[in-house]
């Protein structure tokens, strides 16, 4: 098996030219959240799929996934609990927004996230 790789020497070593395929679109926040975990707590797979080029497809997966399921959370939450009248008590409602938002990101966090 022969490979045309290119080698730097760097002291008294010569080091490969490798060049990993990262995508030119930036990561949103689900996906960063995870690509942190990864980093973190679990290096081995994070550089396993790093250098098997399937890191950025499943970050991409993952935030995909997360904004659908954050969607959907919302509308169930909200058919279960329905929010006060926006025009009539403007702070009761976003407080109740918020909370289902701070509900939903925790379902999300747990389940695609630190899993």
């Amino acid at each position: 098996m022969s490979s045309n790789l290119n080698y730097t020497k760097t002291g008294d070593y010569f080091l490969p030219n490798l060049i990993l395929n990262q995508p030119r679109k930036q990561l949103n926040r689900y996906g960063r959240m995870r690509r942190n975990y990864l980093m973190e707590q679990r290096p081995v797979v994070y550089s396993t799929m790093l250098l098997n080029g399937t890191l950025y497809p499943h970050l991409w997966e993952v935030e995909q996934t997360a904004e659908n399921r954050m969607q959907q959370l919302m509308k169930e939450l909200l058919e279960r609990n329905p929010a006060p009248d926006k025009e009539k008590k403007q702070m009761a409602w976003v407080q109740h927004m918020n909370s289902l938002k701070a509900q939903a990101e925790e379902m999300i966090l747990t389940e695609l996230i630190y899993s």
